[in-house]
């Protein structure tokens, strides 16, 4: 527990032990969950129950991004900050599942599991809730997230599309440009990045989770 100060509860989820590198468990998962928008320049975060040191790392980066104490321990202070910054279904506040999902209401006919679909997006709005931060808190448009076999094929995507895995997101310009969206994710977790100069992408980046890095979008530099 946290010593004297009492556990708060929440709506999505209650942590009930201050974790630190070492730890292991459920609870740890559900905290890299919402970190894993802040793995550093190129990273990737594990969602392996294990408090290593990328992780400690992330949450670093989480505490700094909020001027919390960065001492890489998650305690009262760390959760409260995160239980600001979800709602009562696990989303962040910024974000939710019926943006990212557009196509139907069960996340059914993908390439996985509906609930695989849901939990990658779930995944997805984490890191673009640590990218709209970084960017000023300013708005974020989604204009494609998951879709089904059928949708896709409704809209002419690609045979092996991230979006029938429910992992990527498609975004418009908005207060940011194509580009400033496309080099911010960089730094999210996103091993696939798409925008301006890629072939199809001139009107949007596309954001993924892909197995390996590939980014392309050569008029942002990238």
């Amino acid at each position: 527990m946290f010593g004297s100060a009492p556990a708060q509860a929440d709506g999505c989820y209650t942590w009930t032990r201050t974790l630190s590198e070492g730890a292991t468990g459920a609870d740890v998962r559900q905290l890299q969950i919402r970190l894993s928008g802040y793995p550093g320049y190129g990273g990737v975060l594990a969602l392996d129950s294990s408090f290593g040191p990328a992780t400690r790392s992330a949450l670093v980066r989480f505490q700094q991004a909020y001027g919390l104490a960065a001492d890489g321990v998650a305690g009262s202070a760390t959760y409260n900050k995160l239980y600001a910054l979800q709602d009562d279904d696990c989303t962040p506040v910024n974000f939710t599942y019926a943006e990212l999902n557009r196509c139907n209401s069960d996340w059914s006919g993908g390439k996985v599991s509906a609930a695989t679909a849901k939990f990658n997006a779930l995944v997805s709005m984490w890191k673009l809730q640590a990218m709209r931060h970084a960017l000023g808190d300013q708005p974020i448009t989604v204009t494609s997230g998951f879709r089904s076999i059928a949708c896709n094929n409704a809209v002419g995507g690609a045979s092996d599309s991230r979006h029938l895995y429910g992992d990527a997101v498609d975004l418009g310009a908005g207060p940011h440009s194509l580009c400033r969206l496309a080099q911010q994710a960089r730094n999210h977790g996103f091993n696939g990045i798409l925008g301006p100069g890629y072939p199809g992408h001139g009107d949007h980046t596309h954001v993924d989770h892909r197995s390996s890095r590939f980014w392309s979008a050569s008029q942002c530099g990238i």
